[in-house]
């Protein structure tokens, strides 16, 4: 027992302190840059190597719903007109049309109206769905409420029960032997609900879109945040929740 405390104590504060400067791992890949002016008429290579066809030319634009952050674009590009930022972990959306970036600011997620924030701003508790994901994005939830990130200091927890809840998470493209126990879990909501849609797969299919065995979320689920990436870092998914709360 003496051997554990004394290494936990050696260990100090592991948790990050936020909003702040943040320590991210070399191999992060954050917010695309893209440059227009610097892409060759005509040219299609980017667009090309995209697997998710995430991206338009002419102009230059990039569907963060649709990216999976290869880097397939960057490395096609012999202009170098899409670079993926090392430390710009913000990347969640209120509009699905916001996600779609150009050469302009990206329009990050705003506030929730003041009726909604009175209710959730303090205290906020959320119901993930896998609806077939890989278990990426699954792991990546998981780890907003270990001691690192440490989710509950801000009122916000995951529970086990929908009818427990504020809101749902998704996550996965939503499989057709999903699609009915996700609605489930929507009905099961008590209203007013929350709707967050994490990652590539549950924003637009991700790398399924297309497959008949996928429908996405229905028509019937309205999407109130969307986190970008595949998947996305538990800071990408601190800072959304947060903005959506009108906490930062």
């Amino acid at each position: 027992m003496i051997r554990l405390l004394k290494t936990r104590l050696l260990q100090g504060r592991r948790t990050v302190d936020f909003p702040g400067p943040q320590k991210l791992p070399e191999r992060f890949r954050g917010l695309p840059v893209l440059q227009p002016a610097s892409c060759a008429n005509g040219c299609r290579a980017c667009a090309d190597a995209c697997p998710t066809q995430a991206i338009g030319v002419e102009p230059l634009k990039l569907d963060l719903g649709k990216c999976v952050f290869c880097t397939e674009c960057m490395d096609a590009c012999p202009q170098g007109a899409i670079d993926f930022t090392r430390g710009r972990y913000q990347q969640s959306f209120r509009k699905r049309e916001d996600l779609v970036l150009d050469r302009s600011e990206a329009r990050l997620a705003g506030a929730l109206d003041k009726r909604m924030r009175s209710l959730f701003g303090r205290s906020l508790k959320l119901r993930h769905v896998a609806a077939g994901d890989c278990s990426g994005c699954a792991v990546e939830l998981n780890a907003l409420s270990n001691v690192v990130f440490d989710l509950g200091r801000f009122g916000v927890q995951f529970v086990a029960s929908p009818r427990h809840a504020d809101g749902i998470v998704v996550s996965g493209p939503v499989s057709a032997n999903m699609r009915d126990p996700l609605l489930m879990a929507y009905e099961a909501t008590p209203a007013p609900k929350l709707v967050i849609a994490v990652g590539a797969c549950a924003i637009s299919g991700g790398p399924f879109a297309g497959s008949p065995e996928v429908t996405g979320i229905p028509a019937q689920v309205p999407v109130d945040l969307y986190v970008a990436g595949c998947p996305p870092h538990p800071l990408t998914l601190l800072d959304g929740l947060l903005r959506m709360l009108g906490r930062l």
